[in-house]
């Protein structure tokens, strides 16, 4: 069997991810997701913070970091591919503590990790203590031994004030402050894609929405696609969906026996 690639080969993976073609990022939710999209073909993973919650019976924004840590090694030892970690605001208002949520998931294998700049209850944060923050997280990832792909998020468009000004200024000051991708998550139509990618110098990571195609959202200027809970949901839907009709008419045709998902998890990794 093959040894799984060091963090170092992934590190350098990712980052050159973001230099070829637009490529698209799917997050994984729990290990054998994670390997289900490794073996179908995708060469690198991203959380959903959002789709972990749910594994633990919680909505999004309700985990602490040390159960996120736990989740990137069970992440990073089921699949070979690069992972880049969900951490939301840094699970903390301070510079400091947005630097030590970097530290915390390279230290388990990560290769890439997002910053935000809104809390529950406080909201945004003001453009420049945001900065700040990515500015402490940017230090931390440069100081790893391997390439680590810093991505500041803005999300104005998300949290109430869909304003496409104050999101470009938002992301041009995380640029100047060090990050590596920018992210804008809520991004509605390809003219606002195009309005963001064509604003700043960096890689831009764009959601996914069921409206859109890839094609259109790299024609736009994307470098890579995420889908956040997306894939989640749509497990989740189909397994309430089979059950409901277990349930309500003794249906049991949607079972299935699992062959297909032995084989994605029995590929081997690399």
């Amino acid at each position: 069997m093959t040894p799984p690639p060091s963090q170092e080969e992934r590190g350098h993976r990712f980052k050159d991810l973001h230099e070829g073609p637009c490529f698209l990022i799917p997050n994984p939710w729990d290990g054998g997701s994670a390997k289900v999209l490794e073996a179908l073909g995708f060469e690198a993973l991203a959380t959903t913070s959002s789709g972990f919650a749910f594994t633990l019976g919680r909505a999004d924004g309700q985990v602490t970091l040390d159960e996120v840590v736990e989740h990137v090694k069970v992440l990073v030892e089921a699949c070979g591919l690069p992972v880049s970690v969900d951490l939301e605001n840094g699970y903390s208002s301070s510079p400091e503590g947005a630097a030590r949520a970097i530290e915390a998931v390279a230290a388990v294998g990560a290769v890439g990790g997002s910053i935000e700049d809104w809390e529950d209850g406080a909201g945004l944060y003001e453009v420049g203590h945001a900065a700040e923050r990515i500015a402490a997280a940017a230090q931390v990832a440069g100081e790893q031994p391997f390439p680590f792909m810093l991505t500041a998020r803005a999300e104005n468009h998300i949290r109430g004030n869909p304003d496409l000004d104050d999101t470009i200024a938002r992301l041009r000051a995380y640029e100047e402050a060090g990050a590596d991708v920018l992210y804008a998550p809520g991004l509605a139509d390809p003219r606002e894609i195009a309005a963001v990618t064509s604003a700043v110098s960096l890689p831009v990571n764009v959601l996914a929405r069921p409206s859109l195609t890839v094609g259109e959202i790299a024609a736009a200027g994307a470098a890579r696609i995420s889908v956040g809970g997306s894939l989640a949901w749509a497990a989740t839907e189909a397994l309430g969906d089979v059950a409901a009709r277990m349930l309500a008419d003794g249906d049991l045709s949607g079972l299935r026996g699992g062959g297909r998902v032995s084989e994605w998890v029995d590929a081997e990794t690399g």
